[in-house]
C-alpha cells in the first residue's frame, strides 16, 4: 500500500506541474493581467491552432488531477486508520512515576 501511495504521489505532482506549464503556455482570452503588462502579444509561440490543444489537453490533465486528488485522500484516510488502530492494539508503555 506504501509504494502505490508513493507512485500516486508522484503523479499527482507530474500532473500539477504539466497543469501549471500548460497554463502557462496558453495565450490569454481576455484583459486579465496579460492586458496589464503590456498586451501580450497576438502570435503563439507554436503557431494557430494550438489553442483548441492546448485547452484540450488542460482539461484532460484537470480530470486527471481531480481523480488522483480524490484517490490520494482515500488512500491517506485508510494509511491513517490503519495506523490508528496499530496504536490502539500496541499502545506505548506509560512511564509511570517514581
Amino acid at each position: 500500500m506504501t509504494f502505490v501511495f508513493w507512485t500516486v504521489m508522484v503523479l499527482f505532482i507530474l500532473v500539477c506541474l504539466l497543469m501549471i506549464m500548460l497554463v502557462l503556455i496558453q495565450k490569454g482570452r481576455g484583459g486579465g493581467l496579460s492586458g496589464a503588462f503590456g498586451g501580450g502579444g497576438a502570435n503563439t509561440a507554436f503557431g494557430s491552432k494550438t489553442g483548441d490543444v492546448l485547452t484540450w489537453t488542460t482539461s484532460v490533465l484537470f480530470g486527471v488531477f481531480l481523480l488522483l486528488a480524490v484517490a490520494l485522500n482515500l488512500m491517506a484516510n485508510y494509511r491513517q486508520k490503519m495506523l490508528d488502530t496499530l496504536q490502539t492494539k500496541n499502545p506505548p508503555p506509560m512511564n509511570l512515576p517514581r
